[in-house]
């Protein structure tokens, strides 16, 4: 099954994590490859540590594109999103995962630094090596919608950051 997590507001992410823990209470394990989220550590990450191996996250975006001071030239973000995708084949391969997670896939697409073709060539690999395949981030492309078994869209009613509050550790990181 597809499923596509997208829109402006909050809880793509912990939505699909959500999902992990369920597989998990299942005897199974999940997969999370990030494709935009910087080196920094989150609570995500902590976590996992601690349920792998049924879960792990591999961070493997360079962090925000072209916002918040990033310098690095698009083509070191490309490569990390292809990456992204070639790491994420070696380790489903063997079968060992049943959920897999792309986090900010949307995102990556929107950028430029993958094709929508090129991730949903990826999927159809995907869906042969696992249960389930979830796909996050903003401007989830038309043709994911088009291919995925449930879309939920998060909307943006109210949000802390526009009142310049800052993310805060352990509620958004």
């Amino acid at each position: 099954m597809l499923l596509a997590f997208t829109g402006n507001g909050k809880g793509k992410t912990t939505a699909a994590i959500g999902n992990s823990i369920r597989i998990l209470g299942a005897g199974k394990r999940a997969l999370m490859v990030q494709f935009i989220k910087g080196p920094w550590i989150s609570g995500e990450h902590t976590a996992a540590k601690r349920l792998e191996p049924d879960f792990k996250i591999i961070q493997t975006g360079k962090g925000f594109v072209g916002i918040l001071g990033d310098k690095l030239p698009i083509e070191e973000h490309i490569q990390a999103a292809r990456e992204g995708l070639s790491i994420a084949k070696k380790e489903i391969a063997q079968g060992q995962y049943h959920l897999l997670i792309l986090d900010e896939v949307h995102n990556a697409i929107a950028l430029g630094l993958l094709s929508t073709e090129f991730v949903l060539s990826f999927v159809d690999y995907a869906k042969k090596k696992v249960e389930h395949i979830i796909t996050t981030g903003r401007d989830a492309p038309p043709e994911i919608i088009d291919q995925a078994d449930l879309v939920t869209e998060m909307r943006e009613i109210k949000h802390p950051y526009q009142k310049k509050e800052l993310a805060k550790k352990g509620l958004d990181f």
